[in-house]
């Protein structure tokens, strides 16, 4: 069996691409010209360069290919041009998926995310039946992969197309080179640079289990459904209380209110555009704060199998990863 993984030189990808040849398939990675391979380094895969706005560079991708992971993503928050995050997310994914179709792809497993799942407003987690709308979504970067999200849903419904979605929750864990948003809590936290929090919370899951979650739905899941691939419920609080005991450190005290936060957010995007600098705190990111984000993976569970570790071997893997490669400064 051969398949291709878009997105493969990422995160959440390499971890698929990692997956997939521990259970003996051939592997091939799109990248593009300019993309850090330092994830793929060792590992036996075939490159291909392409983008998922060349079409011609999908087919030479797909060929002979029997399934298509579609990882691919941009994942920024506050972007100064909002067309990228739609353009990648969102026609990408509809050029891999009609070049899926023109190679004659088995089944496609298309990764979406938690962004795209509703928040019930009594605080219990969301799940796939949770009523949602675009309207809802806050930011870009949710609304583009809304968005990307119905045209795989639409694409299954018009085409016939065996795709099945699945919607990772908060993955941390070794390879998260940039690093994501998440990943850069965990950074600064293990540095001692987050002196105070605000009251949010997020669903936070190993990003190994993540990929093998991408297998199970490949293996298990019905086309057209899609699944949560999640962990466990954590406040920020706690999160950051889990990676100052892992490091030795205090963990933060003073929580923030959010009313104090958004000025400060506002203030750092404009420092940002003026000297061109990026900023970790920004507007989208703290409106998104206002709401826990927590979600249940019962579905995942019942109908895929899968399974997850506990939240501390997580966060003991990822900061290990970050120490061993020089992010802990």
């Amino acid at each position: 069996m051969k398949a291709l993984v878009t997105g493969a030189s990422g995160f959440v990808g390499a971890a698929v691409a990692r997956a997939l040849l521990a259970r003996g398939w051939e592997t091939r990675c799109l990248v593009r010209v300019a993309s850090n391979r330092r994830n793929l380094e060792g590992l036996r895969v075939e490159a291909v360069i392409g983008d998922l706005t060349d079409a011609s560079s999908l087919d030479r991708a797909l060929e002979r290919c029997d399934a298509l992971f579609h990882v691919a993503a941009d994942y920024r928050l506050g972007v100064r041009d909002p067309s990228e995050l739609y353009r990648a997310n969102v026609d990408g994914t509809r050029n891999v998926l009609e070049a899926a179709q023109r190679a004659g792809v088995r089944r496609t497993v298309y990764t979406s995310s938690v962004a795209t799942i509703g928040i019930p407003s009594d605080g219990t987690p969301g799940d796939e039946e949770t009523p949602v709308r675009l309207e809802d979504m806050i930011g870009h970067y949710k609304r583009s992969k809304f968005l990307a999200e119905q045209v795989a849903r639409e694409w299954t419904r018009t085409s016939g197309a065996d795709v099945v979605i699945v919607n990772p929750s908060t993955p941390i864990g070794p390879g998260d080179v940039k690093p994501t948003p998440t990943g850069q809590i965990i950074v600064d936290a293990a540095c001692g640079r987050t002196p105070a929090y605000v009251d949010t919370g997020l669903n936070v899951v190993h990003v190994d289990d993540v990929a093998q979650g991408h297998l199970l739905a490949f293996e298990r899941g019905r086309a057209g459904e899609h699944y949560i691939l999640g962990g466990d419920d954590l406040s920020l609080k706690t999160i950051l209380g889990i990676i100052a005991e892992l490091v030795g450190r205090r963990p933060p005290r003073i929580r923030l209110p959010h009313a104090i936060v958004m000025p400060i957010a506002y203030l750092a995007e404009g420092y940002s555009r003026v000297t061109g600098r990026p900023t970790r705190v920004t507007v989208e990111s703290v409106r998104m704060s206002r709401k826990r984000m927590f979600f249940s993976s019962a579905k995942a569970r019942r109908e895929l199998a899968y399974r997850w570790r506990p939240p501390g071997e997580a966060f003991t893997d990822a900061i290990r990863w970050f120490r061993e490669n020089g992010y802990l400064r």
